[in-house]
């Protein structure tokens, strides 16, 4: 009885702790270090998909589909990462998306829906629908870049 009395509390104790953390704010430098994580990810599978399309290297549907399905879903995270609270940390982003922030949500929403296509187009093996669909990613990320990033 003691035992399960106590192991109960312990559970209790930590879910108390977890809940607690998982509402906690996040620090602005983290947000803002998640979201270029994100965007690194998201070069790593669009540049070999990229390289095929051109012919730099051979291309391999099954690698394709795989990239493909991860940009899918990297497509849809860096975005809560642009809060208010991350605009003066020190980063490539520029004061342009914090001001306009419809825009901003437009050139998200706008790479949502390219790296969906490029995902089914990629998993049907239309290599056709790849090269298609990746022009429409490269407008997507080229786009958001002209308007929100700093060059470097």
């Amino acid at each position: 009885m003691k035992k399960s009395i106590l192991a109960a509390g312990v559970a209790l104790a930590l879910g108390a702790g977890v809940a607690s953390t998982a509402f906690a704010q996040v620090k602005p430098e983290i947000l803002v270090k998640q979201r270029q994580a994100v965007m690194t990810l998201q070069g790593k599978y669009l540049g070999p998909i990229g390289a095929m399309l051109k012919g730099a290297a051979p291309y391999n549907a099954d690698v394709v589909a795989l990239n493909a399905t991860f940009l899918e879903n990297l497509a849809r995270m860096p975005w809560d990462g642009f809060q208010a609270s991350t605009e003066g940390v020190k980063s490539a982003a520029k004061p342009e998306i914090y001001k306009n922030m419809a825009k901003f949500k437009a050139d998200a929403d706008a790479l949502e829906a390219a790296t969906v296509k490029l995902g089914a187009a990629a998993r049907a093996r239309d290599e056709a629908g790849v090269k298609a669909a990746f022009g429409g990613v490269a407008k997507a990320c080229g786009s958001c870049h002209d308007d929100f990033r700093v060059k470097q």
